[in-house]
């Protein structure tokens, strides 16, 4: 257990605390939760990154943790009716996938694709969409859509990045 992967395992204990002030009704201080939880996930990328703490543990669980987070705010905002079905289903398709596709490959045991810029730039689009709606911007639903278009794109990219990456792996593997 390093630091990064002490501040992944925050971010996991962050989902109940948003839900427990987001149900009562406070916007604000739940979407201060949401923030909380996005810059524990830059510091540990950060920190992992710059002191050679990168762990596989930590590559598993720190996407795990921001999917669980941007699915429970999901849920919630849909709820209560302050994003569509239809935005939610695309957002859960997307992030389910991207969660069941990273377990299947651990549980394979082939290599996993590190964070990309494409993915980065996604989550943080996908903040400030969720911000927007916290806020009620009038250009909030038209954004997120944006965004979830985006996210496809960039799921196609690690698709095809961690398909080159193993049969990379398997061609190696066949040489030695």
């Amino acid at each position: 257990m390093n630091l990064p992967n002490l501040l992944t395992s925050l971010r996991f204990l962050l989902i109940p605390v948003y839900i427990g002030i987001f149900v009562s009704g406070h916007m604000i201080p739940a979407f201060l939760v949401v923030v909380a939880a996005g810059v524990t996930d830059v510091m540990d990328g950060y920190i992992a990154r710059k002191y050679g703490q990168v762990t596989t543990v930590g590559e598993m669980l720190d996407p795990l943790a921001d999917k669980l987070m941007l699915i429970t705010v999901i849920l919630s905002l849909l709820l209560t009716s302050h994003i569509s079905w239809w935005a939610a289903g695309a957002m859960f398709l997307r992030d389910l996938g991207m969660i069941a596709g990273g377990l299947m490959t651990h549980f394979r045991g082939k290599r996993t694709v590190p964070a990309n810029w494409m993915g980065k730039l996604t989550t943080v689009m996908f903040y400030f969409a969720i911000m927007f709606i916290f806020f009620q911007a009038p250009f909030a639903h038209t954004y997120l859509w944006i965004v979830i278009a985006f996210s496809f794109v960039t799921s196609f990219v690690y698709l095809a990045s961690y398909k080159e990456l193993n049969r990379e792996n398997n061609t190696t593997t066949e040489q030695v």
